[in-house]
């Protein structure tokens, strides 16, 4: 059962304990399964982020167990693109202790634009994402969840990936597992999930941020990604012919077409260094 489907308890209020040495400072937001606070650790004297079930919700054992892998997960990995896990609190209830980040999702920041990224934001994004996807990817890790609400844009520019709730080895899947819109075609149906299901994630993120907009509307009865060829960036944009061409080719809908994330890498570089004109 999910929270949409059941009466909730309202969420923990400012200086209420949400576990020992943690005390609520405020609610960031409640998902389908899960609710995120801005904490204050006593140990760390600092303010982290808590992520931990619904009340209703905490008795799902395979929920528990996905949030203590992810928490495990998180704590094993050491990057300067990927959110930091803190601490795993396994008992009574799971809960995830994280880094604070400062900025904004990528969601809000394309949501509240007054004009779109420039062409260098966008392949800083790039740079940043393959940064730490490809780190992702040489731990046997794949994201599978890439999408503007799990990327986080800081005040200083950095960008870090977050939300680990989907990753594991590749893998075969039966479909549907993921975030509708932001899906690869071998994720909506069933098919293997490999490093090239992550490309996809990546190249929807800089159609995105580059075009305003994702490049489709999602239909559940007719899924966009099963239809072919994806309209190219250059239809709601005017890019760069090299960064238009790097986007429109991680939306390939076969997997082996798409770039790997080295090459994607490289790529991005190349037009970091090129001069800015090339790339306003």
């Amino acid at each position: 059962m999910s929270a949409t489907t059941m009466s909730l308890a309202p969420p923990l209020t400012p200086g209420e304990r949400l576990a020992q040495g943690y005390t609520v400072l405020s609610h960031v937001g409640r998902g389908r399964l899960l609710d995120v606070y801005e904490v204050w650790s006593e140990a760390r004297d600092c303010g982290c982020v808590a992520k931990l079930a619904i009340p209703e919700l905490r008795g799902d054992e395979r929920g528990r167990e996905g949030l203590v892998r992810e928490g495990e997960l998180l704590q094993t990995l050491t990057h300067p693109h990927l959110v930091r896990a803190y601490e795993t609190i396994a008992e009574p209830d799971p809960i995830i202790i994280l880094e604070l980040l400062s900025g904004a999702t990528l969601q809000y920041v394309i949501d509240n634009a007054t004009r779109r990224m420039a062409a260098m934001p966008i392949v800083y994004l790039g740079m940043h994402l393959c940064s730490a996807i490809g780190y992702l990817h040489g731990q046997g890790v794949l994201h599978l969840d890439l999408k503007p609400g799990n990327v986080v844009v800081g005040n200083d520019g950095r960008t870090r990936v977050i939300d680990l709730s989907l990753a594991g080895p590749p893998r075969h899947t039966r479909g549907g597992r993921g975030t509708p819109l932001y899906m690869a075609p071998e994720q909506v149906n069933a098919g293997w999930l490999d490093r090239p299901t992550d490309v996809w994630g990546i190249g929807m993120l800089l159609y995105e941020a580059a075009a305003g907009r994702p490049p489709f509307e999602y239909d559940r009865d007719d899924p966009p990604q099963l239809r072919g060829r994806v309209d190219s960036v250059r239809r709601y944009r005017r890019l760069p012919e090299p960064l238009a061409a790097a986007v429109d080719a991680c939306l390939e809908p076969e997997p082996d077409r798409r770039p790997t994330i080295a090459a994607l890498a490289e790529r991005m570089r190349d037009l970091h260094r090129a001069p800015v004109a090339r790339v306003r």
